[in-house]
């Protein structure tokens, strides 16, 4: 997508976008590279330490011979198809076949509890789901209540009543398999956001949902593709972060994956892989890093190009770690599943400013806005708006017409996220706008008082809320993980309160500090203030 440049401002300026009227993703990120070379495609790690390797001949040959499957069961072009598997060579496949066969796949995290997995296979009307041993546990607690779910394929070598084989039926299948014909517009994958706040809704992304990403991926992995790249993430390819950032991102450009299914993240583990592998190219959500700081891990064989991180800000303190213990600048981004990586980093192209989630995406333009769409002036808070249309937009959110046209305004998406772009074009990310907090005729932004709280040398974890407080409206409250060796009492939490008083202001200073073991998080690594606002 991108032409490479010296200059973020000739980067940008000199981008036009080149959709294709006619494209598949199944076509794009792997056929173009099953060119009977064996190019490869797949690096997996089992729990064990064995590695498989996996080439985009073999992948393309099990998708088609998958879709074969699909087609024989019944399903026609825009049924839907769910995949709940975490890293592994069959869920590329799933969804490659799914693709190849104009079928719309559904990516669901192998986490989810029977709950959040029935409201999404009830919601999406999913007619198959490819799933394993204890997805299969779960899904027979379930059933009955899913009347649209017709096949359930298991990847497991385990027999079971009402469940079809994956790895048999595929053997059996044909691998002749002519890919649909499909539009850069047509549905391929509904991904459900993750829910911070009421029932989740179904992101309906086109095929050009591929195409979207890649600016900003080429950009903030310091260009693609290069010699040697490799590409690994912890995060779950369930999400658009781990799928379409990662796995399908890196596919168009015929770079292998690394995948890894730990049972959860170990941040020593993780330096090992990267080391073992000679892995290139990573995107380590800002938990990860957060984890692998409080670890204070190292390891002389970690030869990372680029770092791509995003789903909260880095903030400095974390910034700066990462170019100590790596060597290379982590390139922040921004975005969401309906409409991503918008905003984005590299430090080639111009300075990073801690805290700053980075500049527009070449492709993109962001605005900060009003409720009403309407653009505000530079440094003033606002919701971060981005113009439409763009590629990287969700269709629409699955049969929810009226979520779908409030999340428009004039010309602007808006992303729901307030922040702030200074003169020099950097944003600024402030909060959520439901996590704002007023207190004593002041609106605070919990962002900033957690990076602060970061620098203090016990915190390795903060999240900050609002708690109701019948003279000020709401008082800030911290609730703090610490670093090893550090004990969370009364002495401690008047000197965190003090330090943030000094290095922030005195009204954004925590009234209240709570100790706790971990935070409330999202799948994807998102702290839920919801859940500690509850908590009170």
């Amino acid at each position: 997508m991108l032409t490479e440049a010296k200059t973020y401002d000739e980067l940008y300026q000199n981008f036009r976008w080149d959709i294709p009227a006619r494209f598949n993703i199944a076509t794009a990120c792997c056929d173009r590279h099953a060119d009977g070379s064996g190019r490869l495609a797949l690096v997996y790690v089992d729990e064990d330490g064995g590695i498989t390797r996996t080439s985009f001949d073999e992948v393309a040959d099990l998708s088609r011979r998958f879709a074969n499957v699909l087609a024989a069961d019944g399903l026609k072009r825009g049924d839907r198809v769910a995949v709940f598997l975490s890293q592994s060579l069959e869920l590329p496949i799933a969804h490659l076949a799914a693709f190849r066969s104009g079928l719309i796949s559904i990516p669901l995290f192998a986490l989810f509890g029977e709950d959040a997995l029935e409201f999404r296979l009830a919601n999406s009307e999913a007619r198959a789901i490819i799933t394993d041993e204890a997805g299969w546990e779960k899904l027979t607690k379930i059933r009955e209540r899913l009347p649209y779910l017709q096949d359930i394929y298991i990847t497991s070598n385990a027999a079971h009543a009402g469940a079809k084989p994956f790895w048999p039926a595929i053997e059996a299948a044909s691998d002749e398999f002519t890919t649909v014909d499909t539009s850069c517009d047509d549905p391929a994958l509904i991904i459900y956001t993750s829910g911070t706040t009421g029932n989740p809704k179904g992101a309906l992304h086109a095929h050009r949902v591929v195409l979207g990403h890649l600016p900003n991926v080429e950009m903030c992995h310091n260009f693609l593709p290069r010699p040697g790249d490799l590409m690994w993430t912890p995060a779950d390819w369930a999400w658009i972060g781990g799928l379409i950032n990662g796995l399908l991102a890196f596919w168009y450009h015929g770079i292998p994956m690394v995948g890894h299914r730990a049972r959860k993240f170990e941040p020593q583990a993780a330096m090992e892989l990267m080391a073992r592998l000679g892995i290139r190219n990573v995107f380590l959500p800002p938990t990860a890093l957060k984890l692998m700081r409080q670890a204070n891990v190292k390891h002389a064989g970690v030869r990372l190009r680029s770092i791509f991180t995003g789903g909260e800000s880095l903030g400095g303190e974390l910034t700066n770690w990462v170019r100590e213990t790596f060597g290379i600048d982590a390139h922040e981004v921004f975005g969401q599943t309906e409409c991503n990586l918008v905003i984005g980093s590299n430090a080639n192209l111009f300075p990073i400013r801690p805290g700053s989630m980075g500049r527009a995406t070449p492709g993109f333009d962001v605005r900060i806005v009003n409720d009403q769409g309407e653009e505000l002036p530079r440094g003033t808070r606002g919701v971060v708006g981005v113009r439409q249309p763009c590629p990287c937009t969700m269709i629409e959110y699955w049969r929810n017409p009226e979520a779908t046209a409030k999340k428009y305004a004039g010309e602007f998406l808006l992303t729901g996220d307030l922040g702030i772009q200074d003169e020099d074009g950097y944003f600024w990310y402030v909060s959520r706008e439901d996590d704002v907090i007023t207190t004593a005729g002041y609106r605070v932004g919990p962002s900033e008082i957690e990076h602060t709280l970061m620098k203090h040398p016990s915190v390795a974890m903060a999240a900050v809320v609002g708690i109701p407080d019948p003279i000020r409206t709401e008082s800030i409250k911290a609730w703090i993980v610490l670093r090893p060796g550090f004990a969370g009492d009364n002495a401690l939490a008047r000197e965190i309160q003090e330090f943030v008083k000094v290095q922030l202001a005195a009204h954004e200073y925590p009234r209240f500090v709570q100790f706790a073991e971990t935070l409330p998080m999202t799948a994807t690594g998102k702290v839920l203030r919801r859940e500690l606002r509850a908590l009170g």
